[in-house]
Formats: structure tokens, sequence, C-alpha cells
């Protein structure tokens, strides 16, 4: 998830909506990056994800559906605001659960 994120973001930095819509490329690689970490979300158990509470996880989750089976129906716009406003709290429990993960081991 975290590699995913990473890329987004690499792939996202210094663009903005408009050349995001543009892109076929751009556009594609972001939203298999967002696949990617909806699908990886749903196997983080619940008892990592509970204390997250400004994760949106059910949405996270949901959003892989969409991509994989009605991708007729990708918003660009939604995928961009979750990108850009729903990546950097993921990001920051996703760091923080492999911190403890790791001081766990």
């Amino acid at each position: 998830m975290l590699e995913a994120i990473r890329g987004i973001e690499k792939a996202i930095k210094g663009k903005s909506f408009r050349d995001y819509q543009r892109s076929w490329v751009l556009r594609s690689a972001v939203e298999r990056g967002v696949e990617v970490i909806s699908e990886a979300s749903r196997h983080l158990t619940r008892e990592l994800k509970t204390p997250y509470k400004e994760v949106r996880w059910k949405d996270i989750a949901g959003i892989g559906n969409i991509l994989r089976h009605e991708y007729q129906r990708v918003d660009g716009q939604i995928i961009w605001k979750a990108v850009k406003d729903d990546l950097p709290p993921l990001k920051e429990a996703l760091l923080t659960i492999k911190t403890s993960l790791e001081d766990s081991k």
C-alpha cells in the first residue's frame, strides 16, 4: 500500500486536475494504484484499522470495486479528490501501523 501511495504521489506531483484529465497514462497509473491500495486494505485486520477513525476504510475498499467492475462509472474528480484528500491520512496511518508491527517483533 505504501509503495502504491508513493507512486501516486510521485505521479501527481506538480500536476493539476486538468493535467490528470488530459493524460490517459496518468489516469491509468493513478487508478491502478488506487485499485492496489483498495485491495490491500481488505487484508488489514479490523484491529489494525480501528484506531484510525480519520481513514475512510470502507470507502477505500469500495472504490476498488468500482475501478474493477464499473470502470465506465469512474469519475475523475472523485479519484482526484481521493488521492489529494484521502491518501495523506491513509499514508500516516500505514506508517504508524508499520512502525508498531516492526516494534512488536
